[in-house]
């Protein structure tokens, strides 16, 4: 959801332009002839009904391997700044709320209950929080201070953010981007021996592409759906996303039209989030029963 972009100085290159729809049917074209990537859906259908077939070049390795570089480069400058984790009560109320999210995420991902798992807070007064692909979660202290969110809302937010890692938006965003910026011969190297020095190449714009790069508006749908369902499995009122967005929308006044966007439109998104909440309030009610 990226709620705010986080935007820094090694993000600030030419981001590449997302691959036309002609340029991504070739590439999964010639992608599945050599038995490279298809589409498929990375996650099981639930209550919430994601199931999107996606567009993967990228092995999910590789991509998790950038996701782990970067955001050990990014502790590691909060540490210099000591912007990391200033706050132990709030660091101790965002991993708490996290760790009850991700004790959920089988329900979509088996496999994403073993992954290696980080939950940090960066003192930070921008409204953002984000999940990097791996599960490396970061929230930023604005969310606290400035929108004053409550531990549903914060529920919200990070099973929102937990679910864009879940759905692999981030390699899938990357796989689009990197067709464009290295065109289908790049393809044809991971068959002639070469396929190191292809993704190489790929690693050094692995942070930048997944900072700069935003997730599409079906990406922001499907993390909405899914997160919504997530915090509440995990006991987290489902109402408190459409209160969140609520707050989102009234510090936000200056946004673009929906058309404009890659973002849902705010009065859309919480419209969509009523409609999906007495579909997963049983799952809440469920939770909070300790059932």
């Amino acid at each position: 959801m990226k709620m705010t972009e986080k935007i820094s100085a090694k993000t600030s290159a030419k981001t590449p332009a997302k691959a036309s729809a002609k340029t991504l049917i070739m590439a999964v074209l010639v992608a599945s002839s050599l038995g490279l990537a298809g589409c498929a859906t990375t996650t099981k259908d639930s209550v919430s009904g994601v199931k999107r077939s996606q567009f993967m070049l990228l092995p999910s390795g590789s991509v998790d391997k950038m996701s782990a570089q970067a955001y050990a480069q990014t502790l590691g400058e909060d540490k210099k700044k000591n912007t990391l984790n200033a706050d132990p009560a709030q660091l101790a109320r965002v991993r708490t709320i996290s760790n009850r999210l991700i004790a959920q995420v089988g329900v979509f991902r088996p496999d994403a209950v073993n992954w290696n798992w980080e939950v940090n807070v960066e003192k930070n007064d921008q409204l953002n929080a984000y999940c990097m692909p791996g599960g490396k979660i970061m929230v930023l202290s604005g969310m606290r201070d400035k929108l004053k969110a409550t531990d549903d809302e914060l529920g919200a937010v990070i099973g929102h953010e937990i679910s864009h890692a879940l759905r692999e938006h981030g390699r899938e965003r990357m796989s689009q981007a990197y067709v464009q910026q290295f065109g289908l011969q790049a393809l044809a190297s991971f068959v002639t021996g070469s396929a190191g020095a292809v993704l190489a190449q790929g690693a050094g714009m692995g942070s930048q592409l997944f900072f700069s790069l935003p997730n599409g508006r079906e990406q922001e749908r499907e993390a909405d759906k899914m997160g919504l369902e997530l915090a509440a499995r995990a006991g987290y009122n489902p109402d408190a996303a459409v209160t969140l967005w609520e707050k989102m929308s009234a510090m936000n006044k200056g946004a673009p039209p929906e058309f404009l966007s890659t973002h849902p439109a705010s009065a859309n998104r919480i419209a969509d989030l009523k409609a999906l909440a007495p579909k997963v309030r049983p799952l809440y009610e469920a939770a909070k029963a300790g059932k």
